[in-house]
């Protein structure tokens, strides 16, 4: 399970692996020692498998620490642990397995795929799933612009069957002991975006945060109009009907292994608002769409392009490529709508919903993307812009977005969105735009 979002290794151990012209390099990292976690083996000789061999030995970028490699019985096997609770629980393993017991009772050939659960010591917190060897993360996808629109109905299609999952076991938990033993599934209210933080950022989290962090919050924070809207939000969830939900859809959250699609990290798996996932899944385009606003356009003609490519650009510049990446994307939206409603009715009113947790995903994008930063860079403000457009107005959105009738023509939310102050064009003119993969997972951060 080729992820990216389960290991803490230190990017000074990273291991480039080789590229061709037709392909990026992948970075890969030196695992954890094993000799710090003998639980990780025990598991794995407790399921049969053999311990890992010590050659190949790998691990994927993220907040957890993992382990890739192959067994000493020739298993091709991922490992990761997650953290627990200050309480000493473990959440997060039990909102996974009960994903895992709902997900055992799906047909073959359903559209919902994902690695191979093959066991978890829950008492250690860690999991054991199928290596898909050559895998590509979703990000990787979208990036080298391979995230078609024939792959977006294809995930469309598998957050539907998730969001159809039953949510007893029924009489299939006498049959599987498992199943029968597996934690319920979550009611709790996810817990983004943290409505405490919009009103004062807590003393104890500031040392953790880099100055961009912190400014990031304040622009959400002094914005009165957003905090409203994001209250707004959360009264509009809490009357929604509810379904299984991932509650932490990204594209690095999805795989793709000989041509099929997967998706996988279940920690915060529980029963919420379908539209998390779906906005979650438009927001990731938009957030796409406004990198492609300030990326480099050629080569470098001077040091100051070599520096800064791409960032002298007029306000009709900003707008005319906002247009332009809004209006690639968008039939990747269409496409996954078009899976998700081939599979599932959706609510009346959850296109709109979906359209406001698109833009709450464009302010957590903004925030994580800020945790490397002294200052805010121009891509994290184009897209705090687009997000508050989106939060203010979700109705005016949804036939933007295809989210409704696709006949009708679509409007500009790009190019007003990037004219709102939080893009400062002086921001544009002197900070570095982060690649989105270099987003990390997770919020608050």
């Amino acid at each position: 399970m080729t992820t990216t979002t389960s290991t803490t290794a230190a990017p000074t151990e990273a291991v480039a692996m080789a590229s061709t012209a037709d392909a990026p390099a992948l970075i890969r990292f030196r695992p954890t020692g094993l000799d710090t976690a003998p639980e990780v083996n025990a598991l794995l000789e407790r399921l049969g498998l053999g311990p890992f061999a010590p050659d190949g030995l790998t691990a994927f970028g993220g907040r957890n620490d993992n382990w890739a490699g192959t067994t000493t019985r020739g298993r091709q096997v991922f490992v990761k642990t997650v953290a627990r609770a200050p309480d000493g629980s473990r959440p997060e393993i039990d909102r996974a397995l009960a994903f895992e017991a709902s997900a055992a009772r799906l047909p073959a050939g359903s559209p919902l795929r994902t690695p191979e659960h093959l066991g978890t010591d829950r008492e250690s917190a860690v999991s054991a799933f199928q290596l898909l060897r050559g895998s590509r993360s979703g990000s990787e996808v979208a990036l080298d612009g391979d995230f078609d629109e024939a792959l977006c109905r294809e995930a469309g299609r598998a957050v539907a069957t998730l969001h159809t999952l039953g949510t007893t076991y029924g009489e299939s938990a006498g049959e599987d002991p498992d199943a029968a033993s597996a934690p319920a599934i979550d009611t709790a209210e996810a817990p983004l975006p943290p409505m405490r933080w919009l009103r004062a950022f807590p003393w104890s989290e500031i040392q953790d945060r880099s100055m961009a962090q912190i400014a990031a919050w304040k622009l959400v924070q002094d914005d009165t109009e957003v905090v409203a809207a994001l209250h707004r939000l959360r009264e509009r969830e809490r009357t929604a009907p509810h379904t299984p939900a991932h509650c932490d859809l990204r594209f690095d959250q999805f795989l793709v292994h000989d041509g099929q699609l997967y998706l996988c990290d279940w920690e915060e798996f529980r029963l919420a608002d379908p539209a998390r996932d779906v906005g979650a899944f438009v927001g990731e385009w938009l957030f796409q769409a406004t990198y492609s606003v300030f990326a480099p356009t050629g080569e470098p003609t001077s040091a100051q392009d070599a520096v800064a490519p791409g960032f002298d650009l007029s306000h009709e510049e900003i707008v005319e490529r906002g247009a332009a990446g809004l209006r690639h994307h968008i039939p990747r939206i269409a496409a996954f709508w078009q899976g998700y409603t081939g599979c599932r009715t959706p609510d009346p009113e959850l296109a709109e919903r979906a359209v406001g947790f698109a833009g709450w995903h464009l302010y957590d994008r903004l925030i994580a993307t800020a945790q490397a930063h002294a200052v805010l860079n121009p891509v994290a403000r184009a897209a705090a812009g687009i997000g508050r457009t989106l939060l203010l107005n979700p109705a005016g959105a949804v036939v933007t977005l295809c989210l409704a009738d696709p006949a009708v023509p679509h409007a500009a939310v790009m190019p007003a969105a990037v004219s709102h102050p939080a893009v400062s064009h002086a921001a544009v003119s002197h900070a570095a735009v982060p690649h989105p993969a270099d987003a990390p997972s997770g919020s608050p951060r």
